[in-house]
């Protein structure tokens, strides 16, 4: 894979952390992102694909009925990707979390991801 390090950013949004269909998701996990990838989330590191997949497929069963939109264009620099985030009720209700995904890509694939949270808010 080749281009701008926004195109995996797109792909981890929305085919990944926007596919509910668990083979569709772990193929493209498969084609952009590196089998040795490490995913900095704000309380844990993952490493691996396998574990990559695993850990998204968990994140998704957590909250049904909820998902992720982009706040913009992803954008890249170099090999450095970023794309910020909402995640909240499919019916467009306020966000219950915003962050930004930023990646390391090296060949057009993602080998580290660092997920930042930058606001919650919690339901009344």
């Amino acid at each position: 894979m080749t281009g701008s390090p926004a195109d995996p950013m797109r792909v981890n949004l929305l085919e990944v952390f926007g596919e509910p269909d668990a083979d569709r998701r772990a193929a493209a996990i498969a084609e952009n992102y590196a089998e040795d990838v490490v995913w900095h989330e704000p309380d844990r590191v993952n490493h691996g694909r396998a574990e990559f997949v695993r850990r998204a497929a968990e994140l998704l069963a957590e909250a049904p009925g909820r998902v992720f939109r982009p706040t913009g264009p992803a954008s890249g620099l170099d090999d450095i990707g970023h794309l910020g985030f909402h995640y909240g009720p499919a019916d467009g209700q306020p966000p219950v979390v915003s962050g930004m995904d930023i990646a390391r890509t090296r060949d057009g694939v993602i080998i580290e991801l660092y997920t930042i949270i930058t606001g919650t808010s919690r339901p009344s």
